[in-house]
């Protein structure tokens, strides 16, 4: 898998710009603020259908501008994609996938498989599970359509359970219609459980080869899954989830939401035993940050029999020389875009970037 040119049109601080790139690494090098980023987060936006960062769709159109522009044409094992996205302030943005427009975000994940790590993804290892939560939820919607429609379908289910926690000054009535609610979240909450403990069962021998190799082998990571439902991922399972959901049902009706299922799932992270959120340095929460994110690249490749695409963000400037050339030489297989500020001894096609225009060496 590799993304062949970009097309810029009124994104970010980009007015336009056409470029092709290197079938493996692609370095973007300038000054903080020119735009390096900017490139990645596009790159990012076509293949996920929304950006890395916190932002709404329309702070991604160029300032001054109404309408934004980007196209994204890439190659796969056995046939070309052409990704066109379409931003408007003022209107929802239109997405075309090889000239079709397509209706809904799930129609666009996986067309192009990205894994993407910045320093700011520590948040992945030391925040709340909100953020190991969302790793699993990108990292398998890219494999499993199905997975990603559960999860949209278990969201608005759960929104609509919680509406009536909250809004009702009665639990009989509550107790009444909310049974309509529990069945349909614990069908979805059963796939979901199931394939987040899969994912988490599958990448754990990927990110200990990682950790270990870009560590020098002295710690060893592990990976347990922390399924928020309390309950055993058994054949019992939804009959145990049931109830659980109405012992908990008077505490939640208090609460006005509900307090157990899979929308509180975790990620639980070991490096010698040792939990790495609350007693890991940062140095070691930055490295397992990193093998999480190789063990991705390496669990798809399991999956579809092609590499993504991975993205690092200002990675280089948070790692020792000989780490770099580790992370290097580990990815080797794959497409990889870089972002930094000064020029580093590596291989691959310099884009210098300044201003929102770029130049290649």
């Amino acid at each position: 898998m590799k993304i062949n040119s970009l097309v810029l049109s009124n994104f970010r601080n980009y007015q336009s710009l056409s470029v092709k790139f290197d079938d493996k690494i692609n370095i973007f090098l300038g000054k903080n603020a020119q735009g390096k980023t900017n490139l990645l987060e596009s790159i990012y936006y076509c293949c996920i259908g929304k950006s890395f960062k916190s932002c709404k769709d329309k702070e991604l159109v160029r300032w001054g501008e109404e309408c934004g522009f980007i196209k994204l044409s890439a190659s796969k094992k056995y046939r070309q994609e052409e990704i066109e996205i379409k931003l408007n302030k003022s209107q929802k943005k239109t997405i075309l996938i090889n000239n079709l427009p397509i209706k809904k975000i799930g129609e666009l994940i996986g067309e192009i498989n990205i894994v993407f790590f910045s320093p700011q993804e520590l948040k992945l290892v030391r925040e709340s599970p909100e953020e190991r939560r969302k790793f699993m939820d990108i990292d398998i919607s890219q494999n499993n359509k199905r997975y990603f429609y559960q999860l949209s379908r278990y969201e608005k289910i759960l929104a609509n359970r919680n509406k009536l926690l909250k809004n009702s000054n009665n639990l009989d009535v509550v107790k009444e219609t909310i049974d309509i609610w529990d069945r349909a979240l614990i069908a979805s909450a059963k796939m979901i459980a199931f394939e987040r403990e899969k994912f988490v069962r599958d990448i754990t021998p990927y990110a200990q080869k990682a950790h270990s190799y870009i560590s020098g082998g002295t710690e060893e990571i592990a990976l347990v899954y922390k399924c928020g439902c309390s309950v055993l991922l058994d054949e019992n399972f939804e009959k145990n989830m049931d109830k659980l959901l109405k012992k908990n049902l008077e505490k939640d009706f208090k609460l006005g939401y509900t307090s157990v299922g899979i929308h509180r799932d975790d990620i639980d992270i070991f490096l010698n035993g040792v939990e790495v959120k609350s007693f890991g340095s940062q140095g070691q929460q930055r490295t397992v940050g990193l093998s999480l994110k190789l063990a991705e690249l390496e669990n798809m490749y399991n999956i579809t029999g092609e590499y993504p695409i991975l993205l690092l963000d200002d990675v280089f400037s948070e790692l020792d020389l000989d780490r770099q050339r580790r992370l290097l030489k580990f990815v080797d297989r794959t497409q990889v875009f870089i972002t930094c500020t000064d020029e580093r001894k590596m291989s691959g096609k310099i884009y210098n970037i300044v201003d929102g225009k770029v130049k290649k060496d």
